[in-house]
This record gives structure tokens, sequence and C-alpha cells, in this order.
């Protein structure tokens, strides 16, 4: 007899819902599908543990057939199966209400219809026309039935054939997804990435040989999964190779490998895992979402961004929780209470681990700082319990390859390297052979020089600075060696203001134009440079993060900006002086000569306008004013331009600049090669 019937729902059709709103994750279906099949069998194996099944348990493998020719999926298992009671229960009542706010509420998000409202086996009408379902319970004396429903609310139940307990779920697939899903190669697909760990053996098709220059099957299963996959294994039963076997199962293409966490929480919550330490330097994003999430070996997800800290996910490897959601949204996932409590801690196991190895195995953990230092760098500014846990193990690497706790350096440098402030100064450079010479000179001072030249370095520096007490970092060509650490004031130059006026045109008519720099004068040792150029360490540091954070852009698009510091005790810079004046220094004496009167007059005239308001000046003397400061301008741009032509003609200026622009980098193309053939010229 066949039986009819309505599916008890509210909504007037749920079907088209779920094809509409489940449509951007319709693979999933298969998943649910087999998922279902898998807690049926696990439910008969309990039965069978607690005598409470009459008959043999037998073959328990899930099989997985397509029929191409009549356009049909059907996932078979041998589990507890269903009484018509249990089919009306579970499959005809749909606790489905208020539709109208359902649908605005969830519609962008499939995965939480699913899993929210427990339609895990009707994600099947995504794909399918019609759901049929074979199935007979366990219990002695059932009946078979099979269960048929077209995609309406409406459905017929009647007596069926079938040997065995368990349940034939068929799907006769819609035209479009006969063209996606009725191939064995996208089934294999699906099923390797959804169910490659599930507990019970699922075999699709027969495994296939080479024979006679061609494939054939075999009568042997093709078993896509494996039940007992390393993490739900004890570590105590496993071996390094294990562990290296099995990422190398996970990630085929990764080879370098540091070390391993292995997983295994009873309380206060149920967690299994292995996570893997990937080699790390640089591309953050590349090594991004390698961490599988699982549900009692169901896959749920690789996109565990916000769902784990951030920089979790720069580890590979697998989390298996039964207490994470299986079918529910991302954003679900990421206020899931239980998710919270595994994500805190795996981060305390994690540092548990670095820890450990830092203290047991130090030396080895030196060897690897370089690939572990962008994983660490980057927990410690995105998460502050990682911080508090890192800060004892993360180091600090020098540039002679030695390496310290933050600790530990902060005592090797505050007997030498703390400023007249009483600030700790650390010096650092992003490149050991452009920044050599600086590198040098510090340590002529007996100052350390650490190598930051990672990815996040930058930000680490800020954030340290943010958290280490009265510290600063400076990069060590971000000022001339004795303003580095600032210890007393440094000694006047021995140029006057007018001397210096007369110098600073003479080096910027060399300079190059495209980027801007501001010429000063120090009294330095005559055995060093004649010329030094120096940059901003803010602008610096603020240019160079801005290339990392397009937020940051109105930096990034500042000129590039340096001091050129001229080194008044070096004979160099006193023979340019000596020659300037003899080239210019008529003229140059000539116009200041022509200017003094009208200075002279336009201060007579400022005096005794002193103390007015602008409208009780006369409007003679505001024009007389303006005529004098036009003509004073004028002198002194022309008496500029004029030492600027100078210093374009000067060798000696040229030579002394490139040499400090070579030092730095920044000479380069055509200034480049003039002065190789300048420097060649001088050696004749």
């Amino acid at each position: 007899m066949i039986q009819q019937g309505n599916i008890g729902v509210t909504s007037e059709n749920i079907f088209p819902v779920i094809k509409q709103f489940l449509y951007s994750d319709h693979e999933i279906f298969l998943r649910e599908i087999v998922a279902n099949a898998v807690d049926a069998t696990q439910k008969v194996k309990a039965l069978a543990t607690a005598g409470k099944l009459k008959e043999d348990l037998g073959d328990l493998t899930i099989r997985i057939a397509i029929d191409e020719k009549e356009g049909t999926l059907t996932v078979s298992d041998r589990g507890i199966g269903m009484t018509d009671d249990e089919v009306n229960r579970y499959i005809n009542q749909i606790a489905f209400s208020g539709a109208g706010e359902f649908l605005e509420k969830y519609k962008n998000q499939s995965n939480a219809i699913i899993g929210h409202f427990g339609l895990g086996f009707y994600s099947s009408f995504m794909v399918s026309d019609r759901v049929d379902i074979i199935t007979k319970s366990y219990r002695e004396g059932s009946e078979a039935l099979k269960w048929s429903c077209d995609g309406s609310p409406t459905f017929t139940m009647e007596a069926a054939e079938r040997d065995s307990r368990g349940a034939d779920i068929v799907l006769h697939f819609d035209e479009e997804s006969k063209k996606d899903f009725l191939n064995e190669a996208k089934i294999n697909e699906l099923l390797n990435k959804y169910c490659r760990y599930m507990p019970v053996p699922i075999a699709f098709g027969k495994e296939k040989e080479w024979k006679d220059g061609k494939q054939v099957e075999t009568d042997k299963d093709h078993i896509v999964n494996t039940t007992e996959p390393l993490w739900t294994r004890k570590p105590a039963d496993l071996k390094e190779e294990d562990y290296l076997k099995f990422y190398r199962e996970l990630y085929p293409m990764q080879t370098d490998l540091m070390f391993y966490i292995h997983l295994n929480v009873d309380y206060p919550f149920h967690l299994t895992g292995i996570l893997y330490f990937p080699k790390i330097k640089t591309n953050i994003d590349f090594q991004k979402n390698k961490i599988q999430l699982y549900c009692n070996q169901v896959f749920v997800t690789d996109s565990v961004e916000n769902i784990v800290p951030d920089f979790l996910t720069l580890l590979h490897g697998v989390i298996d929780s039964p207490d994470i959601p299986l079918n529910v949204s991302r954003s679900y996932l990421q206020s899931d209470a239980n998710v919270k409590k595994i994500s805190s801690h795996i981060t305390k196991k994690v540092a548990d681990r670095l820890e450990d190895i830092f203290k047991t195995q130090r030396e080895e953990f030196e060897k690897k700082w370089d690939n572990l230092k962008l994983f660490i760098a980057y927990g410690m500014i995105t998460d502050e319990k990682f911080y508090e846990r890192a800060e004892k193990f993360a180091l600090l690497k020098n540039t002679d390859g030695k390496f310290f706790t933050l600790e530990e350096y902060r005592k090797l440098i505050e007997g030498n390297q703390t400023d007249k402030n009483k600030k700790l100064v650390y010096l650092y450079t992003t490149d050991k052979v452009e920044q050599y010479a600086y590198i040098e000179a510090a340590k002529a001072k007996g100052y350390d020089v650490l190598d930051m030249d990672g990815q996040l370095d930058l930000h680490w520096i800020n954030h340290l600075e943010s958290k280490l007490q009265d510290t600063v970092f400076t990069r060590v060509d971000a000022d001339i060696i004795e303003r580095l650490i600032e210890k007393e004031e440094l000694a006047k130059s021995t140029l006057t203001f007018a001397e210096q006026e007369e110098l600073r045109p003479v080096f910027e008519g060399v300079l190059p134009e495209k980027s801007h720099f501001y010429v000063t004068f120090e009294n330095l040792s005559a055995d060093g440079q004649p010329l030094v150029i120096t940059q901003s360490e803010y602008m610096r540091r603020m240019k160079d993060l801005s290339a990392m954070n397009p937020g940051m852009s109105f930096y990034g698009e500042m000129p590039d900006s340096y001091n050129l510091i001229v080194n008044t005790s070096h004979p160099l810079v006193q023979t340019v002086i000596q020659q300037k004046n003899e080239a210019v220094g008529k003229e140059t004496a000539d116009m200041d000569a022509a200017l003094q009167p009208v200075e002279k007059a336009l201060e007579e005239l400022n005096k005794r306008l002193e103390g007015k308001k602008d409208e009780e000046i006369p409007q003679a003397q505001k024009d007389e004013r303006e005529k004098l400061e036009k003509e004073a301008d004028d002198m002194r741009s022309k008496k500029e331009q004029l030492l600027k032509e100078y210093g374009k003609k000067s060798e000696l200026a040229k030579q002394m600049v490139d040499l400090a622009l070579l030092a730095n980098n920044l000479l380069k193309g055509e200034a480049l090669s003039r002065f190789i053939r300048r420097s060649v010229d001088l050696l004749k």
C-alpha cells in the first residue's frame, strides 16, 4: 500500500529555498549524505557493542555508485536503518517556522540554513529532481520501505524489497547537476575533499590496474578514505616518520617542515589534531589557510581565518573536535563559545611547544629561528596572550649571527646604548650589505646592531617599542654615529652662519633633483667622512610601512627626504670652501655689498613699524616694505643661483656628493656612469 502525505513544514515550499540559497555550496550534498550513512553505521556498531543487535554486523562498508544511464547517484549503508515511524519523525517533520524572517536573516549564509535547522539530508535536493530512500531497520521483524519525494512538499511511502538493514539514498540528478556530478572524476574529487578521513570504510567503484596497455577494473573495492587517520591515534604509538608521511599526504607539494604538535585534549572539551610548523619566511598570504577543520573526522572547512587566531593560519595540519559545529556559517563559528575556547587552547599549546623546544633544544631553536621568526612575530603583534608567552622565547639576532632573548639583549646593551634621556636605543639594520658602512661605524663605537630584515620586522619593531619600557629602535643609518645615541651635546660647527649659507647651495647644486635633501653642518671628526647622508627614522619607517599597508598611502606618496650632513672639520670641506672663494668669492662679496643697504633699509623700516597694527600702517610704507623685501629676495636668489651653478661645475663637490650617494645606494643610472668616468679621470 502506497502512503501519501505532506512534509510537515510551515513554509509553503522549502525546496526552492534550498535550491536558491544553498546553490553556491551545492557540492556539500555528498558530504551530508555520506556523513548520515557514517552516523547510522556508528550507531549500529554501538548497539552491537552493547549486545542489543540480534544479527552479525557483517560488512559495514558504505558504498557509493553512479549510474550514468539513469542519471542517479546512490549512497548505501548497512547501518541502523529506519522504521516507517522513524521516517515520519526524522524525514517528514521539519521544524521550520517564521519563513520570511528566516530567509531574510540567513539568505547569505548557506551553511547556516543546513546546520542550524538540521537540514543535512535535504541538501540532496540542491542537485536532484527526485530523492528516494530505501531503508530497513535493524529492529527484529522490520519491513523494508521506500520513501520518495520530487522536491515538492508531497512525498510517497510504500513497501519495498531490501535484504539487509540499512539504507540506500538514491539521488536522481537534475539536468544541470548531471553535467556537474555524473562522472567518476568529480565524485572522487568530492570524496577526497569531504570524506577522506571518515571513520567508516567508503567504497566508490573498484581498484584499477594497468593490463595490456590500459587500465582495467579489478574485483577489489576502491576504498577512498582512511578510517584511522594519524591524529586519532595515540602519540606514544607513533614515530617521527609517521608524522612526516602524514604531512606529505596532506600537502604533497610541501616538503619543508620544522616540527609538529600532536593535540589530544579530553577536558574541558574534546580536541585532537596535528599542527605542523612549515618553514615560513616570506609570502604570508600564500601560506595561509592550510589548516583543515574536522568534526568527528568529517571535513568542515580549510578556511580558518577568524576562527583561529590569525597567526595560527600560518601553520599547517588538522584540527578535529566534536564540539565544533559541522554545518554552520563562518560567522556562527567565529562567535561560538566552544570554538573560542578551542582557539585559546591551541594558542596555549603552540606557545608551550615553542617554549619547551627553546628550553630543551635552544641550539636547534636558534638554527630554525629565521623560519620561525615570521610566525612568532606575527603572533606577538596580533595576539596579546601569545605575546605574554612568546616574550620568554622570542629571539633577537644581531649582525654577527648571535641570538638573544628580549631580556638577554636588554642586559647586553643597557650599559653602552642608553642615551642622555635614559632611553635604551636598539640599533638595527634592514640590509647588512647596503648599510655596511653605518654598521661598521656603530661597531667601532662599541654598539651592537640587530639584523631586522624580515617581512614583518618593521611592524614587530613598532610593537616592541610600545611594549618595552623606555626603549626606541633606530635604524643604523638614521643619523650620524655621534647622534644615533646621544650622550652629550655635540660641538657647534666651526663655520659661521654666513659661511654655512654660502656653502649650502654649492652642495644643493650637485644633489639629485627628484629627492629632497636638507643640508646641515656638524663639527665631526676630521678622520670621518666629509659628507654623510641620513634619513629620518620616523619618515623612513612610515614610508616603508606604507609600502606594506595601502591605508598609509599618504606617506608612500611623499617624496624621499634625506639629510646631507657636512663635516665642517674635514679637510676636503675646507678645500671646497677655499675653491669656492677663489672662483666666485669676489662676485658673492659684491652681491653682499649690494644687499647690505637694502637689508639695512628694510631693518630700519621694520623698526619704525614695530608695534603697529596692519590697518595703522600707511599704504605707502606697506608698498615700500614689499619693494625692499622683493629686492632683497631677488638678490639672495641670484647669489644662491650663482653658488649652485658653481657647485655643478665643482669636480670636488660633485665627487664628494656622489661618494655619499654611492654609500647609500642612491647613485644610479647616468649619474653613476658619470661618477665612474670622473673617478677614472682623477686617477690619470
